[in-house]
């Protein structure tokens, strides 16, 4: 059984997460483990806390993950990435078949399915982007429909007072939340500092736009334990992850069954004066990337300093990039 500690976003604002493209066109709709934990750093640098020289803040933390809820006092169903490798079903409907290979998301209560090598398509449904058993959001046709929603609007750029130079027109995309739905995120080991910096951070909102009222939420703390296979001989991540070294890759991807994709990661440096200046890039592993599994651990990889090195312009602090994920163990049926 593994057993995280939850940490439920309920979004009271729309939100924009910046995209690799980083053009306010175009939103992600979850947010990843590396914003949320350098988010997290830097409310902690604001309120004065030592934060450790190796950037190591005692925890570890998943992707956020897409959860829904109908009613304020309804039960949340939660979900998690589908691994790179699950096995479809043998349909004769193709219009089913169609449907679930659309599924991005696993109801967390069917996971243990997942990761035993079982077929989690048996007992639920394809509703929009999740395979569920719970009923979600409906539109008026009563067909099913993503209750995480992207809302593109138009912005006006005034470059001159005097009207001298043309207005420039832009769009920037939000996303939004239907019903009590929202984001939640996993969390292991001493969360002390983790839930400190979440109350100034749920204050402060998250993502961009921040200015003008994006990315505010109310949180809530539960826990979510999902059964796992004994003797699995792979792994999936529900983080972004760095590998530790070349020889540990090697080892990871020692495996026909291995099925991953990966981002570039990088992007402006926000602290001042530095706000002109990017960030070394790195590639990361993106959750729901299955590994051979070469060890015990529930997490692997490493911490990052993207500080550019630029003679007298290089920051004066490290810049942290979180690359330790969360693993879960799974059983690939080929």
């Amino acid at each position: 059984m593994a057993t995280y500690k939850l940490y439920k976003l309920h979004f009271t604002a729309p939100v924009h997460i910046g995209s690799p493209r980083e053009d306010d066109d175009v939103s992600l709709r979850t947010i990843h483990s590396d914003t949320l934990y350098a988010a997290l750093m830097a409310c902690l640098a604001k309120v004065g806390t030592d934060l450790p020289a190796n950037g190591d803040l005692g925890f570890t933390l998943s992707d956020s993950f897409p959860y829904y809820q109908k009613e304020a006092d309804s039960q949340p169903v939660y979900f998690l990435p589908k691994p790179q490798r699950v096995k479809m079903p043998h349909l004769d409907d193709l219009s089913k078949l169609k449907a679930m290979k659309k599924v991005a998301w696993i109801e967390a209560a069917l996971y243990a399915d997942v990761l035993a090598g079982a077929d989690p398509f048996a007992e639920a449904s394809a509703q929009a982007a999740y395979l569920t058993k719970a009923e979600l959001s409906k539109d008026i046709e009563g067909n099913a429909e993503d209750f995480v929603r992207s809302e593109v609007s138009q912005r006006v750029t005034i470059k001159s007072r005097t009207g001298e130079e043309d207005a420039e027109p832009y769009f920037v995309d939000k996303i939004v939340f239907k019903d009590h739905a929202g984001l939640y995120f996993l969390a292991e080991g001493n969360t002390a500092l983790l839930e400190r910096a979440l109350k100034l951070l749920s204050l402060e909102g998250i993502g961009t736009d921040r200015g003008v009222g994006f990315g505010f939420f109310d949180y809530e703390q539960g826990q979510l334990s999902i059964d796992v296979p004994a003797n699995a001989t792979h792994q999936v991540s529900l983080s972004l992850f760095i590998p530790e070294s070349k020889a540990q890759l090697e080892a990871l991807l020692d495996s026909d069954a291995v099925a991953y994709d990966f981002v570039r990661r990088g992007g402006w440096i926000t602290t001042p004066p530095y706000t002109t200046l990017r960030k070394n890039a790195i590639y990361a592993f993106l959750p729901g990337s299955v590994f051979k599994k070469i060890n015990n651990e529930t997490t692997l990889g490493r911490i990052v300093d993207l500080r550019p090195q630029i003679g007298e312009l290089t920051p004066d602090h490290p810049i942290w990039r979180m690359g330790r994920a969360l693993m879960l163990p799974i059983n690939i049926k080929q």
